[in-house]
């Protein structure tokens, strides 16, 4: 008689009856899922390597498109760079202070954490 064994669905599915020498496989509950991708640390590097490589030829082309230099003047000193190398100065200033401002947001919710964690429970 075929073996009962429940599938992934949830209802029975029938299995022949072992073979009389053995060599049958032996019975499993559920077959396993290939649907999902497994993630590795070697993918990941391999996509974020990709990614780069793609930026970094979109920031030269941005370089050669944009190599006229141009005056800037702050705070009384004025430099000719160009106009390339300005703006990614300047968005490398802007992300800088925003990681500032974000550390800094970061660092104090943990010692808000941690002295609510000291505090003895209230009853």
């Amino acid at each position: 008689m075929p073996e009962q064994i429940p599938n992934q669905a949830g209802t029975a599915g029938t299995l022949p009856p072992p073979s009389a020498n053995g060599s049958a496989p032996p019975p499993t509950a559920a077959a396993p899922v290939h649907g999902r991708r497994l993630r590795t640390s070697i993918s990941t590097a391999r996509s974020a390597l990709i990614v780069s490589v793609l930026a970094l030829i979109v920031l030269v082309i941005f370089i050669i498109q944009n190599a006229d230099a141009v005056k800037i003047s702050f705070l009384g000193a004025q430099v000719r760079v160009s106009l390339a190398v300005a703006l990614l100065i300047a968005a490398i200033a802007g992300a800088l202070l925003m990681a500032a401002a974000g550390t800094a947001r970061i660092t104090q919710l943990r010692m808000v954490m941690r002295r609510e964690r000291r505090r003895p429970p209230h009853a």
